[in-house]
């Protein structure tokens, strides 16, 4: 399916693990760019699902193109006063570069362990090393879990601020 919310679950997990090095937000940017394709692929009827960006050259360009796009949108956003809702705004690039990354690559990773359809190295080899080298059963439950663990994680971090300050 594509766009699926599993992929998040280990982005939750990276970012609150690395206390904000790691944009969540950039994460799942990339990892619904990928599977734009996906969703391009299966409503033209495509033999194949998962093709170019499904391979690291191609998630690395889709990526790219997420933190390129970081640019306008910072830039627009800082026209509008403060809000949550845009505090994305003021990530340094850095954060945006690990966070487009590392989903779009384990992106790539998950999908070679599901799909039978992918060539994760490609254009270099047209093998898939990956698929079904653990359970479908066993990749979801990790990636749920995953999410599970960084949303508790994010709520006692959150909840825990010291007596007379306010973590918003």
């Amino acid at each position: 399916m594509p766009v699926t919310p599993f992929h998040f679950g280990p982005g939750g997990l990276i970012t609150v693990v690395t206390r904000g090095y790691v944009s969540f937000l950039a994460f799942c940017a990339s990892n619904v760019l990928i599977d734009v394709e996906s969703l391009y692929n299966m409503l033209t009827r495509q033999p194949r699902i998962h093709s170019f960006l499904h391979t690291y050259v191609g998630a690395t360009i889709a990526a790219a193109i997420v933190v390129l796009g970081f640019y306008p949108a910072r830039r627009l956003a800082r026209k509008y006063p403060a809000s949550p809702l845009i505090t994305w705004r003021e990530l340094p690039v850095s954060v945006v570069v690990a966070g487009a990354l590392l989903g779009a690559w384990s992106h790539v990773v998950f999908d070679s362990i599901m799909h039978s359809d992918i060539t994760p190295l490609a254009p270099f080899s047209n093998a898939n090393v990956l698929y079904r080298v653990i359970s479908l059963r066993t990749l979801h439950l990790f990636c749920a879990g995953a999410g599970a663990l960084a949303l508790a994680w994010w709520l006692l971090r959150r909840n825990t601020s010291p007596v007379g300050t306010r973590r918003d």
